[in-house]
């Protein structure tokens, strides 16, 4: 499995800190900025990241801000994007269930490095069930 990063500078605090989580789980992972806690403009990145998972098949995206609600809105502008806002375990979980979310978005002034450590480990633990799914997944893209 490998990853691509980004955040603003909300993120930046604690991107490090997930970049090591994810090599610690044994996955690859790209950072794409930003670099510094500059104040940066967070669709920016959102789009850089949803480029470079769209042009990778079989990749997947971590972005995170303040809240993780930007990231996402900018990024699930993208065809093919589904980025999910994940505050847990379970939300990250179910987003890959049932959603096959591709694009894991969190806010670092919203969890903490436990909390996302468990979200990362679900992710990469669940697979996209299909089935029922699959037809309501087709019905986003629009």
């Amino acid at each position: 499995m490998k990853f691509y990063i980004a955040c603003d500078h909300a993120g930046y605090n604690i991107k490090e800190n997930v970049i090591q989580i994810v090599k610690n789980l044994g996955y690859e992972i790209i950072n794409l900025g930003t670099d510094s806690n500059e104040r940066v403009d967070y669709p920016d990145f959102a789009h850089k990241l949803s480029k470079a998972v769209l042009k990778d098949e079989g990749s997947y995206g971590i972005l995170i801000c303040g809240t993780g609600i930007g990231m996402s809105l900018a990024a699930n502008k993208h065809k093919g994007i589904r980025a999910a806002l994940c505050h847990d375990a379970y939300t990250a979980q179910m987003a890959r269930a049932h959603n096959d979310a591709n694009v894991l978005c969190f806010g670092e002034r919203v969890n903490g490095l436990g909390v996302i450590e468990s979200m990362l480990k679900a992710w990469c633990d669940t697979s996209f069930e299909g089935g029922r799914h699959a037809n309501r997944v087709k019905k986003i893209e629009i």
